[in-house]
């Protein structure tokens, strides 16, 4: 592994060269772009940033972050060799040069000491694991969704980055588009009344599991790191139709179908709804199509596929003794009277773009303020989709302890709470 220890970052060379320039007495002519003149952001200002997995999701995130004038990206690691290139090959364009690196073993990229923060979009088998290392580290993290395999996880990464002190951002950028961020206002502030009810789609609601495909010849780890691919997953034979799988990532424990891949995003908008605090502590068998979840105050937290008004994908609702909002991916709201939106002005943004998510991340490294979309609040929304999915794949009510965390009376489930990980990958 390369060490570059002694390499200096470059906010340390500008103090050196500049208090040199002081002791010799003589002047020193700056290019007016390195004092942040002409509209540029001086290079003490810029947030230095390292990718980790950029597949499709990770390359969208990324031109999120090309897009902000205060972030050089300056390397890139995957797997993968055509995304490695495919990736530097964007950072390059965009900054006029061939400086991005890239990189195969991303505990090589950690160990550079120029970069602030990273990326981290691989598939959700790596995301808990790669947090960690990345915290480890130093680093500042914006994490996709799902964030972590299970319950334990999520409870190690939120203690992490709590004794670590780095900046945290899931994936879940709804918190930061205005009206999915008004209607769970409404909730919390108790403008619908005394909050009897939210309602999550999972999009999917089923409990699976990861599965083998026949054996194909190992690729040569250059092209293609097999061996990194699965990382802390239970191994298993080479085949390049898992390469892109969601659902083989889990390992060998539940995948989670929609309850984790919505529920990141859904469930996640209801647990801000009622104030970002404990899950529910008792989760329902499904019945007819939907799961019931309550919360230790009584709230309940409903999972349902149909039913919905025909407001775009992710929807949520939210109903008070006084009133009840929907919103969905479409940009609109529904609301039980227009009094509630009365005074304020809420931008109808369609879509789920990252581009506020990303910037108050940013923001956020800067000023090392809590991001809407912390480790703590991913913690308890991951627990939620975790535990209802344990409820699922046993088809039956288990019931959650949020002090001690684990479900009372019921050594099925507990064990459901966590997995080995492959050697010699550790949280």
């Amino acid at each position: 592994m390369k060490n570059q220890a002694k390499t200096p970052s470059r906010r340390s060379f500008l103090k050196t060269v500049a208090g040199a320039s002081v002791a010799i007495g003589a002047p020193m002519i700056v290019p007016a772009s390195v004092l942040g003149r002409e509209g540029a952001t001086p290079p003490s200002e810029q947030i230095v940033l390292g990718g980790i997995g950029i597949g499709n999701r990770g390359t969208y995130d990324l031109g999120c972050f090309l897009d902000q004038p205060d972030v050089r990206f300056a390397a890139v690691c995957d797997i993968k060799q055509e995304r490695r290139d495919a990736v530097k090959q964007m950072a390059d364009q965009r900054y006029g040069n061939t400086k991005c690196d890239t990189i195969r073993d991303f505990r090589e990229l950690l160990d550079r000491r120029d970069i602030d923060a990273v990326l981290i979009a691989t598939g959700p088998n790596w995301h808990a694991t790669a947090a960690a290392y990345a915290a480890n580290a130093g680093k500042d993290m914006y994490c996709e969704k799902p964030v972590t395999k299970n319950i334990d996880q999520s409870l190690e990464i939120a203690d992490l980055m709590r004794r670590t002190g780095r900046v945290f951002q899931a994936g879940t950028q709804r918190r930061n588009i205005p009206h999915f961020a008004f209607a769970c206002e409404l909730a919390r502030t108790g403008r619908l009344g005394k909050l009897k009810r939210v309602y999550a789609h999972p999009a999917g609601m089923q409990a699976m599991m990861s599965g083998w495909l026949p054996a194909a010849p190992d690729p040569n780890p250059d092209v293609v790191d097999w061996n990194m691919y699965l990382g802390p997953a239970a191994w298993r034979p080479f085949n390049a139709a898992l390469l892109d799988g969601f659902n083989f990532e889990k390992g060998g424990g539940l995948v989670g179908g929609g309850v984790l891949e919505w529920g990141s995003h859904c469930v996640d908008l209801c647990q801000w709804a009622v104030g970002d605090g404990p899950p529910p502590v008792e989760y329902d068998a499904p019945k007819d199509g939907q799961m019931v979840a309550r919360y230790a105050d009584g709230v309940e937290l409903i999972l349902r596929e149909t039913g919905w008004i025909p407001l775009g994908s992710c929807p949520v609702r939210f109903e008070g003794e006084t009133g009840w909002v929907e919103a969905g991916d479409s940009g609109k709201m529904v609301l039980s009277s227009p009094d509630l939106i009365a005074g304020h002005e809420v931008a109808e943004i369609g879509g789920y773009p990252a581009t506020f998510h990303v910037r108050e991340f940013l923001d956020c490294v800067k000023s090392r303020g809590k991001t809407k979309g912390n480790a703590d609040g991913a913690c308890n929304a991951h627990i939620a989709c975790h535990a209802a999915n344990i409820a699922l794949a046993l088809n039956r009510q288990v019931k959650y302890d949020t002090v001690k965390h684990e479900f009372i009376g019921d050594a099925q489930a507990n064990r459901l709470r966590s997995e080995s990980l492959r050697e010699p990958w550790r949280i």
